[in-house]
């Protein structure tokens, strides 16, 4: 692969490569490690904070032998304050990195810069969109938790309108079979009807619920999410009971003692902390599972560019 900016750039023969090296990648000693990218340089480029998925790129790049040269919070402390276009951005870094990670708000500018790039470009989550290599991990979480991902039940809970992870999710999950997905959020906050279309057009058995407890006693995963309150339109008034979507240790009673609770953080209110103790819990060793995916990645895209 060289870009990865999109799910339509993962395939499943691909994703287990990925889970396989990860799981290598996982036992190897680091002084063997540091081997793998001796001598690169990636260039990280957020726009839009970010805590887990820039530091685990930066640690992952790290932990391979490669050197890392970054800009955080870029819409304020580059030239994209003067009024540079992404496309320049992406000539101009290109010049002096190996590949970018770019976390940015606006996921069309993305695209329509991404031919522009000489080096390769990986999508660290843009705008509502999509956010490719977050669902590598939740894959990898649910085929560490599962020994599978074939034939599970997931349940998709809070932000489904604005939450990219959830958009590049439910994409990668059509990717494997019998998959049955539960879609449960307020009204203002649903799946929109094309993504709704086009998942079902994949092969993805979906169903909608009103509440969390409809469906709790069911499924295998619940895929919890924060409401993205930074991107919601001035016209969107949420107007409904926060319980009706929180998980709690009175939820725990009601979950099968198989059934895991995933969560892409950074999480608010949506799950108590004292959840967080069950092994239930996965989302915690799910944060730890990004690293070696996204070293896997890396691996990837950049030992067919450089060897």
């Amino acid at each position: 692969m060289y870009h990865a900016v999109s799910t339509d750039d993962l395939n499943r023969p691909l994703i287990e490569r990925l889970i396989q090296m990860a799981e290598t990648f996982r036992t190897t000693p680091r002084h063997i490690l540091r081997a793998r990218l001796q001598g690169t340089l990636v260039a990280t480029l957020f726009y839009e904070p970010s805590t887990r998925t820039r530091l685990s790129f930066e640690a992952a790049v790290t932990r391979l032998g490669g050197n890392i040269v970054g800009a955080e919070n870029a819409r304020e402390n580059s030239s994209a304050k003067k009024g540079e276009s992404l496309a320049d951005v992406f000539r101009v870094v290109g010049a002096y990195a190996d590949a970018i990670v770019i976390r940015h708000q606006d996921e069309k500018e993305m695209a329509l810069a991404l031919p522009y790039s000489p080096v390769p470009i990986i999508n660290a989550g843009a705008g509502s969109g999509e956010h490719p290599t977050q669902s590598l991990l939740d894959i990898y979480t649910l085929w560490k938790e599962f020994g599978e991902v074939d034939g599970l039940s997931v349940c998709m809970v809070g932000d489904l309108r604005f939450g990219r992870t959830v958009h590049s999710l439910l994409r990668v999950l059509s990717f494997f079979q019998g998959i049955q997905v539960t879609l449960v959020s307020p009204p203002e906050l649903a799946l929109d009807d094309p993504l709704l279309e086009e998942i079902k057009g994949r092969g993805l058995s979906v169903e909608t619920k009103e509440r969390l407890d409809d469906v709790i006693g069911e499924v295998d995963v619940i895929y919890q999410t924060r409401i993205q309150r930074e991107r919601l339109p001035a016209e969107i008034h949420l107007s409904y009971a926060t319980e009706d979507y929180r998980i709690s240790a009175q939820t725990l009673e009601r979950l099968p003692s198989r059934s895991r609770i995933l969560h892409p953080l950074p999480r608010v209110n949506e799950i108590d902390p004292d959840v967080d103790t069950d092994e239930r819990a996965a989302y915690f060793r799910q944060v730890q599972n990004g690293l070696f995916i996204r070293m896997a990645l890396l691996d990837e895209i950049l030992g067919g560019v450089l060897r």
